[in-house]
């Protein structure tokens, strides 16, 4: 009989605020076959596990060992008190997106990228960029962290920590407003009416889309699309040559616009309950 455990290969590690973090090796009979990393999220906290390794020897695989080993990590998360698990899928890796389907793993975001060429793309005629001005950052950053904490919330989140989390993330990615290097605030203007907001932030070698919005009355008239076309220009500008983001799971609009802009997927970040 094959039995599948988990051998912990270091002391339960307590970090800042108590997060958790321990490495397992994967075991069938006592012999090794992989190995697996449990922690808790760094933004949600105690609440919320992590699986952010796991890892099945070749030779083992397709024999459920990585199934027993998910699920025997959920019950270790169970026992930190974690009420929910999260999971971030490659996109290249379509046997572990498929084990954490059947495992019950709800999609609720993905990562995409699009490599830049090097001519920036030229806005359509009648649209320009300006700076974010003081007036405007104040109500779009309040507007912004609450609509933030409502899409986590609405993927399982409960309400509390996904207010925590959409107001840590803004504040640690902007925490000197207009000022903060590394981040472009711009406003999309088309023929002198504001159209739309964007949030590019430079990180290493890459530029990533935070925000994209279009003004409410002015949405189905291609604005997004010139949003998209702005970041890309700001990020050819900066040398970088890939731009990245993110959208939630449902978002359907957002989908097909950054599809249709060439954006590839390049990971998914999957959710279960534990309760």
């Amino acid at each position: 009989m094959m039995t599948t455990t988990l051998r912990p290969t270091e002391p339960l590690q307590r970090g800042a605020d108590e997060a958790l973090s321990r490495h397992y090796t994967v075991c069938v009979n006592s012999r090794p076959v992989g190995a697996i990393h449990l922690a808790t999220h760094p933004s949600f906290g105690l609440a919320v596990a992590q699986i952010r390794d796991l890892r099945i020897e070749e030779p083992d695989r397709r024999r459920g060992r990585g199934t027993v080993a998910a699920l025997a990590a959920e019950e270790v998360a169970r026992g930190w008190g974690c009420t929910q698990v999260e999971v971030r899928v490659p996109a290249a890796a379509e046997p572990a997106l498929r084990l954490a389907t059947m495992l019950g793993y709800v999609h609720r975001n993905r990562g995409m990228e699009k490599l830049m060429g090097d001519t920036p793309p030229r806005l359509p005629d009648g649209s320009r960029a300006r700076p974010m001005t003081e007036a405007e950052f104040g109500p779009w950053a309040e507007r912004g962290i609450s609509e933030y904490a409502r899409d986590w919330s609405e993927r399982g989140v409960p309400e509390a920590e996904a207010a925590a989390r959409a107001r840590k993330d803004h504040e640690l990615l902007v925490e000197r407003g207009l000022a903060t290097e590394h981040a472009v605030l711009s406003v999309l203007e088309h023929d002198g009416v504001r159209a739309g907001i964007l949030w590019v932030e430079f990180v290493g070698d890459k530029a990533f889309v935070y925000d994209v919005e279009t003004d409410e009355a002015l949405r189905g008239r291609g604005h997004g699309r010139s949003l998209m076309l702005l970041a890309e220009a700001q990020t050819i500008a900066s040398g970088r040559r890939v731009l990245g983001l993110n959208v939630f799971a449902g978002n359907t609009p957002a989908e097909r616009l950054y599809e249709s802009l060439g954006y590839t997927n390049v990971g998914y970040s999957m959710y279960k309950s534990l309760l």
